[in-house]
C-alpha cells in the first residue's frame, strides 16, 4: 500500500513537472528573438504613422478616462472579473512609458508582457495585437513617445479573487493565446490581406464579436460569429451569418459607410460601435477601410444556431402585436416610416434589418429604452439621435412595440416579454 502511495506522489509530482515545463515553454520571453527595427526610418515619418496606427488600434478610447487626459490612461475596462484600468502610456518616465524600449514596446503588443516581464491581463487585447508587425510596432512607440507626457500614477485593477491571482494568466495563456505576426495569404490580393491584417489585428474585431467561455477565452473556430459583450450588456453581431448581419450580401460601399460614417442605407451603429467609429474607424483612410470591408464581405457564411425559445400563445402573440403597433404609430412611424423603411441618412430602415431579427433582443430593447445615437463623425457631423422611451413606457409596452418590429414588413422573429425588457432597464449605457 505504501509503495501505491509513494508511486501515486511520484506520478503527481511528475505531472506537476510536466505542466510547469509546458506554461513555461509557452509563455517564454522571446523579446531577444523577436525581429529589430528597420535599420533607417524617416523620424517624421515614422511617428506620423505611429498617429495613424494608435488611432487604427483604438487606443486612445481605452487608455484615456472620461474627462481626462488623453493617452494617461485611468479608463475602467469594466470585466465578468472585475475592472481592468487602462495603464498611462504617455512617456512619462514615472508612471508611463518614458523609460520604456521599442523593445519593451514590441515585447507588450507582440507576447502580452510589460517592461519587467509580468504577464498583462487580456482586457488589453494583445491576442489580437500580436499579428501586428515589428515595423508598425515601433511606429507606435514613435507616436507615444512624441506625445506630452503626462504625471498620473496609474490605477490598481479592481479583480475578484482569484482572478487578482495574476501567475494564472500563465494557464490562461497557454489554453489562449499563441504569438505570430500577420501571414500574408497568397492566394489573395493585396487589399484582402490588408484588409485582414487590420481586422485581426490592430482594429480587433474579434475581441467583441466572438463568443467568450466562463474564463474570458474566444473559440477561434467561431471567430467574428457574435458574441454578448458582458457587463455592457449589448451584442455584437455575428460577422458571417447572414441571419444577423453578416456582409455577404452588402454593397462594399454600403460597408465602408458604416465603418467610416457610422451610416449606411442599410442601417447605424450605435452602442460601444458607435464609440469604435467615432474614435477610431473614421479617422482611417479610403484605402484601408475599404480593404476592411472586402476582407469582412468574404468571410465565408455560417448558418446561425437558433436559439430554443418557448413562444407564446397565438391569441397572446396578436395581442401584444395589436398593440406595438399603436405605439410604433403613436412613436415611431414619423421617422421610420409606417412601411418601416425609414429616412436615409437621418433614420434607419427597420424593415429587412437583421439587426432587428437577431435571436438577441437586446440591442433593440437597449435603443427603445435608452436612445439610439449614432456617431459624429466628418461626413455625419450632426447625426440624428432617437429619444429614450424607457421613462414614457413601461416593461410590456417595450416590450410590444419591440415585438412589433421584429414581426412586420417582413420581419419574423420571437416576440419579446416585458422580464427581457426588465432584465436591461437598469444597466449602464457603455
Amino acid at each position: 500500500m505504501k509503495r501505491i502511495f509513494k508511486w501515486g506522489i511520484a506520478a503527481l509530482v511528475l505531472l506537476i513537472a510536466l505542466a510547469v515545463g509546458v506554461l513555461a515553454m509557452l509563455n517564454v520571453d522571446d523579446r531577444a528573438a523577436q525581429p529589430q527595427p528597420a535599420a533607417a526610418v524617416n523620424p517624421a515619418e515614422q511617428v506620423t504613422r505611429g498617429a495613424y496606427l494608435v488611432r487604427t488600434g483604438d487606443c486612445v478610447a481605452c487608455h484615456t478616462a472620461r474627462g481626462g487626459r488623453e493617452l494617461a490612461g485611468g479608463r475602467a475596462i469594466q470585466t465578468p472579473f472585475g475592472a481592468v484600468y487602462s495603464p498611462n502610456v504617455t512617456p512619462d518616465k514615472e508612471s508611463g512609458i518614458g523609460n520604456w524600449s521599442a523593445d519593451d514596446f514590441w515585447q507588450a503588443l507582440h507576447n502580452g508582457k510589460s517592461k519587467d516581464g509580468s504577464l498583462l491581463y487580456p482586457a488589453f487585447p494583445y491576442t489580437n495585437y500580436t499579428k501586428v508587425t515589428r515595423a508598425d510596432a515601433d511606429a507606435m512607440f514613435a507616436y507615444l513617445r512624441s506625445v506630452p507626457p503626462v504625471p498620473q500614477k496609474n490605477l490598481q485593477h479592481d479583480l475578484r479573487f482569484p482572478y487578482n491571482q495574476r501567475f494564472l494568466l500563465y494557464g490562461w495563456r497557454a489554453l489562449y493565446f499563441r504569438p505570430g505576426v500577420y501571414q500574408a495569404e497568397t492566394q489573395q490580393s493585396v487589399e484582402w490581406n490588408r484588409g485582414a491584417y487590420l481586422v485581426q489585428g490592430l482594429g480587433h474585431c474579434s475581441a467583441c464579436h466572438t463568443t467568450r467561455n466562463a474564463l474570458g477565452g474566444t473559440d477561434l473556430k467561431a471567430e467574428l460569429g457574435g458574441g454578448f459583450i458582458p457587463v455592457v450588456n449589448w451584442y455584437a453581431p455575428s460577422l458571417t451569418s447572414d441571419e444577423e448581419i453578416g456582409l455577404g450580401d452588402w454593397d462594399i460601399q454600403h460597408i465602408t459607410g458604416l465603418l467610416k460614417n457610422g451610416i449606411s442605407p442599410r442601417g447605424t451603429v450605435l452602442g460601444p460601435m458607435a464609440e469604435v467609429v467615432g474614435a477610431s474607424l473614421q479617422h482611417l483612410n479610403d484605402e484601408d477601410v475599404g480593404a476592411m470591408a472586402v476582407y469582412l464581405k468574404s468571410l465565408p457564411r455560417q448558418k446561425q444556431a437558433s436559439e430554443v425559445k418557448e413562444r407564446a400563445s397565438p391569441d397572446q402573440v396578436a395581442s401584444v402585436l395589436e398593440l406595438g403597433g399603436k405605439i410604433y404609430k403613436n412613436h415611431c412611424a414619423d421617422c421610420h416610416q409606417a412601411s418601416g423603411k425609414g429616412q436615409w441618412p437621418a433614420y434607419p430602415p427597420l424593415a429587412s434589418n437583421h439587426a432587428i431579427t437577431m435571436t438577441s433582443p437586446v440591442n433593440a430593447i437597449r435603443v427603445v429604452l435608452n436612445g439610439g445615437f449614432a456617431p459624429s463623425t466628418a461626413a455625419n457631423p450632426r447625426p440624428y439621435g432617437m429619444p429614450p422611451y424607457g421613462p414614457l413606457l413601461n416593461d410590456g409596452e417595450v416590450a410590444a412595440v419591440v415585438s412589433y418590429i421584429r414581426n412586420s414588413w417582413g420581419n419574423k422573429a420571437p416576440v419579446v416579454s416585458a422580464s427581457e425588457v426588465n432584465r436591461y432597464r437598469a444597466v449602464p449605457l457603455d
